[in-house]
Formats: C-alpha cells, structure tokens, sequence
C-alpha cells in the first residue's frame, strides 16, 4: 500500500487534488488540522475512516504518523499529449471528456461504458470531481486499468489543445443542441459530458463545436449522466461500424 503519513502532508495531498483511496484517523485524534481533513475529504468524496490503534498500527510502523495516514491510488495517468498522439492510430479518434463528474459510481459506470465502446483517452477535471478512487476502480469493473485518463486543470486549454489536434468537439446539453442520432459521428471527436445537476459549464459548452441531445419523451427531461453517457457513445460506435 503507498502511503502518506501525518496530518500536514495528508491534509496538503487532500487539497491539491492528489489521488486518494482512503484516510485513516487513529480512534481518539482530534483538533483543527484533524477537522480540516476530515472536511476536506468529504469535499473531494474521499472515504475517510476512524479505526482503533490495532488495525492503524497495522497499516503503518512510524511513530510520527500523528494518528493519520492516506492510502494512494495505484492508478496510472497519462497526459493529454500521450492521449492525443496514441489517439491518431484508429481511424475515427474518439476521448471522452467528464466535465466535473462528482458522484464515484457514476465515475466508475461512465469508465466501464467508455472501455466498453473503444475510447481513446478519458479527460477529467481534476477540480470539483470525484477521485478515482477503490469505489471508482470497483464500479468500473476493471475497466479503469485499461482506460488512458488524464487529469488536466484548465478544460478550456485542453479543449483549445484538442482542435488544434484536429479533433470536432461536441457537448452534450439541452439547450441550443441538435438530435444526437442526426449527427455524423465520422470524425476525429471529443465527447463532453458534464455534472450531475448542472451539466457542462457555460465555458464549456462555448467551446464546442456543436451540442448535442437525447430526446426525452417522459415527464423527467434528463436521464442519469452515467446513461446518456452510454447511449451518446455507442451511437457513434453504431455509426461508425455501419
């Protein structure tokens, strides 16, 4: 297991985004640091648990540990110049673009339908998401292992990166968008699909080349991001091996 030990250096991980499984707080500990991890884990979805000296000392030997330590996700990333570049080798290019995407298990079904449907490279936001984390991993049946995901800060750069690269950016929203089965998908393209609640930013959204929809005919007009995720990527897998 690749550990972080003490409250500063997991407090400082939590908060720079870095990727965490889980928080361990020796039963008892308590503080302003100590509240200041545990709020901060619950803002970025990272499981943060209590246990008693048997099973923390079980995990961790130092005696500086403070009473805290995180586990780190064993999970590779790549670049975006890396995604791009192995990218070009399919015909049709295709990455997936999760524009802060918060809750794990829609995270980790959103990973499996992507691996599922032959997707190049997976973007994510590295702010306001939720962490790849054991929940995600778990979801995703496997499929986060074979995915090639790439944390990026600033969309907005990335997106402007990828027309440079010749990719078609298409944004899935309701408004101002056409109908997602009228849309040639026999392109370079990048997908964007954005939050649970929100949906892509209005940022995002402007840098699109085209927005498109599912339409609805029932009396709830939006279905679970994880769903129109799905639906959205294996019309273009249809298109593109009619």
């Amino acid at each position: 297991m690749n550990l972080i030990i003490g409250r500063k250096p997991v407090l400082e991980a939590i908060n720079s985004g870095e990727e965490l499984e889980q928080v361990y707080i020796l039963y008892g500990q308590q503080g302003p640091i100590i509240t200041a991890i545990r709020l901060a884990a619950k803002k970025r979805g990272i499981k943060c648990s209590e246990i008693p000296a048997v099973k923390f000392n079980a995990l961790s030997t130092l005696q500086n540990s403070q009473g805290v330590l995180a586990s780190k996700i064993n999970q590779k990333y790549f670049s975006l110049d890396e995604i791009i570049s192995s990218s070009k080798k399919s015909p049709f290019p295709l990455i997936l673009v999760l524009d802060s995407i918060q809750d794990t298990h829609n995270l980790g079904a959103i990973f499996r339908s992507a691996e599922c449907a032959g997707v190049n490279g997976v973007v994510i936001t590295k702010h306001n998401s939720a962490p790849v984390n054991e929940t995600v991993i778990k979801t995703s049946a496997g499929a986060a292992s074979h995915l090639k995901i790439c944390p990026v800060n600033n969309l907005a750069s990335s997106i402007k990166q990828l027309k440079e690269n010749g990719f078609w950016i298409a944004g899935s929203s309701l408004e101002n968008s056409k109908n997602y089965s009228e849309v040639d998908y026999k392109i370079p393209l990048v997908l964007i699909v954005g939050n649970e609640e929100k949906g892509i930013r209005k940022l995002t959204a402007d840098n699109c080349d085209f927005l498109i929809r599912i339409p609805m005919k029932g009396n709830i007009q939006s279905l679970n991001v994880s769903v129109a995720t799905g639906i959205l990527l294996f019309e273009i897998l249809r298109q593109r091996n009619g």
